[in-house]
């Protein structure tokens, strides 16, 4: 059993939000922090290039009889998968620089 947090007020007011604190804050981190949304956004677009290229390349190569397409399959499906994630990234970036 782990010992209680000292920064956290125990008894009744426990999970309140003083007043003028947004609900989202700890008070642990910076008021300027923000989500690595560009970082995802890079990530997201190495993984639709790489896992594109590779299954197309996979897809090709293995040709029947004697290949199989099993990878190529999966790679091909964790590029579309990429792409839904760009897409989702990026409209949530549009968002943000709308205010």
């Amino acid at each position: 059993m782990s010992a209680a947090d000292p920064r956290r007020p125990a008894g009744p007011d426990a999970g309140r939000v003083p007043p003028g604190q947004p609900r989202g804050r700890t008070g642990d981190e910076p008021r300027t922090a923000r989500s690595p949304l560009t970082l995802r956004l890079l990530l997201a677009l190495f993984g639709l290039v790489v896992c594109g290229v590779l299954g197309a390349l996979w897809l090709t190569a293995a040709r029947p009889p004697g290949g199989t397409r099993g990878p190529g399959l999966v790679l091909v499906l964790l590029a579309v998968v990429a792409l839904a994630d760009v897409a989702v990234v990026a409209a949530r970036l549009r968002r943000r620089r709308r205010g």
